[in-house]
Order: structure tokens, then sequence, then C-alpha cells
């Protein structure tokens, strides 16, 4: 009997979410387990072993009932060879992930950037493929994109395409010429929005979120959420001075690639989207040249954390066909 299933991972810097896929595109079990990155890539890859081990032993399958294990990656990768160029958030460089987990399983693994992952998913599962020039752009921990010309992925001459968390930018959002705290990512992502608010918070500024003033405990978008939900000025200041940012960069964007376009995503989006997609759209508006960002539509995804999932699928038959 013919495999009839996949295991899309999304593989992230906390956590490792696998999933379990049938021949209807179905997601019908999920394993999530955290991601230890003190250890380096080999404990990395042992957990996401056990994690298709699990999901396999849950549903009474084996590995010969799965075609193919596709995984999204934080960082730079080559889909071909399943070499992590680098992966900050992981703490790899140059690792073979490829290699590695198939020295554990038996079954064909797939790797991905995780941000290109997702954007396959909300292509093919979202926009049902009815999408021509786009740029998905997640906004998290950091920011990542994936780049789409003529309904076709673009992953760039040496599989750097898409990075949009690494180009300079000054605090308004205009490109600048110092590589000092000033990539997109440093200026527009939760991370900086969070070191802006504990900024001010260290200043003494009244917030919702004194009590993160000292600690070491991380703000999540959770947290963000519920100080806007109580018009908390410290975290409306930082959230909207970053929408600013992210508007005006999709709208030099856009005037450079006139894609029609842009889907937004992430932790930040997903919790706070209707105050940010505002803002966003705004800022691209007054940013982009007119005859371009006439024909763009911004919209946040529906599918939140299973665009990836569900981009493994088309990743799948893009390496192995149907």
């Amino acid at each position: 009997m013919a495999a009839s299933y996949i295991i899309s991972v999304d593989l992230g810097g906390t956590k490792i979410l696998s999933a379990l896929i049938n021949n209807q595109n179905e997601i019908v079990a999920r394993v999530k387990v955290a991601t230890d990155t003190g250890k380096g890539g080999d404990e990395i890859v042992r957990a996401i072993s056990e994690s298709v081990k699990q999901i396999l032993a849950e549903n009474n399958l084996t590995e010969n009932d799965i075609k193919a294990v596709c995984m999204g990656v934080p960082g730079t990768v080559n889909p071909a060879t399943g070499v992590i160029a680098v992966a900050p958030n992981l703490g790899l460089v140059e690792f073979n992930i490829k290699e590695a987990l198939s020295s554990q399983i038996s079954i064909p693994v797939l790797i991905e950037n995780d941000v290109n992952l997702a954007g396959l998913g909300i292509k093919n599962y979202e926009l049902n493929g009815e999408v021509k020039n786009m740029i998905v752009v997640f906004v998290g921990t950091g920011i990542g994109g994936a780049l789409f010309f003529d309904g076709k992925i673009y992953r760039g001459s040496s599989f750097y395409a898409g990075e949009i968390g690494h180009m300079l930018v000054d605090g308004k959002g205009a490109f600048s010429i110092s590589p000092v705290h000033s990539t997109f990512e440093l200026m527009a992502s939760r991370t900086a929005i969070v070191r802006e608010i504990k900024k001010n918070l260290g200043k003494g500024k009244k917030s919702v979120l004194k009590d993160y003033a000292k600690s070491k405990k991380q703000i999540k978008s959770k947290a963000l959420l519920e100080a806007l939900k109580k018009e908390d000025p410290v975290v409306i200041k930082q959230l909207t001075k970053a929408g600013k940012t992210i508007g005006t960069v999709l709208g030099s964007i856009t005037t450079l690639l006139n894609i029609d376009t842009i889907v937004l995503g992430g932790g930040v989006i997903e919790a706070m989207h209707e105050f940010m997609v505002p803002i966003i759209s705004k800022a691209f508006n007054e940013s982009v040249l007119e005859a371009p960002g006439k024909c763009v539509k911004i919209f946040e995804t529906k599918l939140g954390d299973d665009a990836a999932l569900y981009g493994g699928i088309a990743l799948a038959e893009e390496f192995l066909g149907n």
C-alpha cells in the first residue's frame, strides 16, 4: 500500500509543532514539544525524531505509511541539499538537518525556510492558488518574508530571497546606511517592541506591564494584547511605531516589485491584527508609489500556525510529486 500521509514539522526557537496530514489534506493529529537550542543540532534532531515517532505510535502507523517529513526552519536553508546555512534562533550554522534526521528515521525528509513554507500553505490552501505576485510577511520574535512571482515561490540565487527582516531601515521605516541596531526586525519585531517597552518601564512610565520592568520574564503577544485592550499608552505607542515601520517598508518593496498581494502573519499580527493592520495599511499608502499601490490587497492570514503545516503538502508535491 502506498504511503498516504505526510508529517509537517514547524521547527521554532521555542517549540516543535508536528502534524499528521492525510491524503485529503486534513490535519488529523498534532504533537508539540519544547525546543532545546542549548545542546546543539543533534539534540534538536533527536526531539524532532521523537515527535515523529510519537505521532506514528499514537495513530497506529508505521514509517511506511508516511510519504515525507516536511519541515520549516527559521533560517536560510537549501531545500535541495537539506543544509541550514544559518538559523540564529536555533544556534545552527552549516548544519545538514536532512542528513541528520535521515539517520534516525527512514522517511524522506524535506526542508524549507519556515516563512516560505507558511507562504506555500497560504497560497495553496487559503488563497486556492489564485495569486500572482505576493509577499508574505510574518512578524513575531523576528520578521521573515516569502516571495511569489507569477504564482511560483522565489527562493533566490542562493536561497536568501525573502530575508526581509535583515533589510536596513531607520526608526521611521526609511532605508538606513547604518548597520547598527537598524535592521527591519530590530525596529519592528515583537523583540523590538518589547525592548522599547522595557526601556520606557525602566524610565518609570506608567503601564499595566510595570511588573515586567525588572523581570526576566518575556512579554509575549498575549500580554501585549491584554495591555492594548486596557489602552496602555506605552504599548500603544510602540505598536503604532512598529506598524508604521512595517507599512513604510512594505510600501517601498511594492514600488520596487509591483506585487499585488501582501499577507501578514506571525504572533504579533495574529494577536493584534485589528489594531495593527489599519496602521500598516495607512503607512503603506503614504509611502508606496500611487500606481503600483492601487492594485495591492493587504490582509492577515487566517491559518495562523497551520500555514506552515499546510505548506508541507505543497513541498512534498514539489519534490516528490503526487
